[in-house]
């Protein structure tokens, strides 16, 4: 009776230490980005022209 008790408490041990880990390793990204106010001034003035041009565009 022992035996059918010990049997699966050690295979289930057994199992159970040969569980694998999983590492993920990411590296930092770096993003540089300058952004200015002439660009969204640029920005809004070729939309204006766009939305002038095409006023059923939206």
């Amino acid at each position: 009776m022992k035996r059918a008790l010990i049997l699966p408490l050690l295979a289930v041990g057994a199992l159970a230490a040969c569980t694998p880990t999983v590492r993920v390793k990411v590296d930092p990204i770096n993003i540089y980005a300058k952004l200015d106010a002439n660009v969204r001034v640029q920005l809004d003035k070729e939309v204006q022209s766009a939305i002038q041009q095409n006023p059923n565009l939206f």
